[in-house]
């Protein structure tokens, strides 16, 4: 396995949606009353706009909610030894 020495390296807004990240760092800001919100064009379906709101929701439905833990799920898998080795450097 190649080496990356990079600290940070910027990925997109999609790649985080579809991690089930962002689904699951909003549903533990909805207890305080906070959301990441992506904006898309739904003709193009291009993200618009990101930024944090307030929101007056709590939680997910529970369709959302068993997507969010699938999507996650399969990150964890697909990044798991990468995930170790980084937290083991």
């Amino acid at each position: 396995m190649k080496k990356d020495s990079t600290l940070v390296k910027e990925r997109t807004w999609q790649e985080f949606r579809d991690s089930g990240l962002l689904w699951f760092v909003n549903s533990i800001l909805h207890v305080f009353g906070w959301a990441i919100v992506i904006e898309i064009d739904e003709n193009t379906k291009d993200f618009v706009k990101v930024y944090p709101a307030r929101v007056k929701f709590r939680g997910f439905s529970e369709e959302s909610t068993t997507q969010g833990h699938k999507r996650l799920a399969k990150y964890i898998k697909e990044n798991a030894e990468i995930l170790e080795q980084e937290a083991n450097k």
